[in-house]
């Protein structure tokens, strides 16, 4: 199983405080044209902040964007929500996020379930409404343990937006990932669950939960330079996006693919420690 994980596309978006505008759109066109070489990609999975603004046309644009891409390789798409996202426009457009869901979940949560290939690709809503962090919820907890009490021919591949792991060296992801990781660690503990895909923080990494694999994939606007002074936050440009590779005796294994953009790594926004409190305070 090969998937390609994208996320954090953020169409419409204006990057940060001050700073010069960052054309989302542009971002997303020229990383899809560096990955126009790949081939043998079963699914494409895109994991929240789809839209910046919430508003129908920039769900509009993705859905066409990613799903013109999707189509050459001959490969589904999955969607899920972000903090950013707004989910009636998302449904009116996306719907459930599948484009033929064996399975979702009734109410205003966007989860639900596809099989490809032999492997089950569940996804979740983290969603919290007007909050930055994310969490699930016992309702949603609840269905995915009904869910994975029968296991998948090939496994299971659950994704979402907020990560249920942080570095403990930023101060932002430790307050702005998922805020009931426990619970989610319960859910997939024993199942067959082979991989937990998330975005939200901007940045690659990696780490386990309850003995899972969890990936973070860096985001399509921009990236997370944590190169920068402790208590700081500086985003960079760069356009990324991640190979999966599941299955065999070497997987999972992670990649991750960046586009040529002759303007990488230039600043799009840099926060001092007093602004960033500021925003942990006013968000955390």
């Amino acid at each position: 199983m090969r998937i390609l994980h994208l996320s954090d596309t953020h169409i419409g978006r204006v990057d940060g405080p001050e700073a010069d505008r960052v054309d989302a759109t542009d971002s997303l066109r020229l990383l899809l044209d560096a990955l126009r070489h790949q081939r043998d990609v079963d699914a494409v999975v895109v994991t929240g902040d789809l839209a910046d603004d919430g508003s129908v046309e920039a769900y509009t644009t993705v859905r066409d964007l990613v799903g013109a891409f999707a189509r050459s390789l001959d490969a589904p798409v999955f969607y899920t929500t972000g903090n950013h996202d707004e989910r009636s426009a998302f449904a009116k457009v996306l719907g459930d996020g599948h484009p033929d869901a064996e399975l979702t979940l009734a109410g205003a949560e966007r989860a639900a379930v596809s099989t490809v290939g032999g492997w089950r690709f569940v996804t979740l809503d983290s969603l919290v409404p007007g909050k930055v962090h994310g969490r699930l919820g016992a309702r949603q907890l609840d269905w995915l343990r009904e869910v994975l009490s029968t296991p998948a021919e090939q496994g299971t591949v659950v994704a979402f937006h907020h990560p249920p792991i942080a570095l403990d060296v930023s101060a932002t992801q430790r307050v702005f990932g998922l805020r009931d990781p426990g619970e989610l660690a319960e859910a997939v503990r024993g199942s067959d669950v082979r991989v937990l895909l998330t975005g939200h923080f901007h940045l690659q990494l990696f780490g386990l939960l309850a003995g899972v694999p969890v990936w973070v994939t860096p985001g399509v606007v921009n990236r997370i330079d944590l190169t920068a002074a402790p208590g700081t936050e500086r985003a960079v440009r760069g356009a990324s996006a991640s190979l999966v590779e599941l299955g065999g005796g070497t997987g999972p294994m992670f990649h991750t693919l960046h586009a040529r953009d002759p303007r990488a790594h230039e600043t799009v926004y840099e926060l001092d420690e007093e602004r960033t409190r500021e925003i942990i305070a006013r968000h955390g």
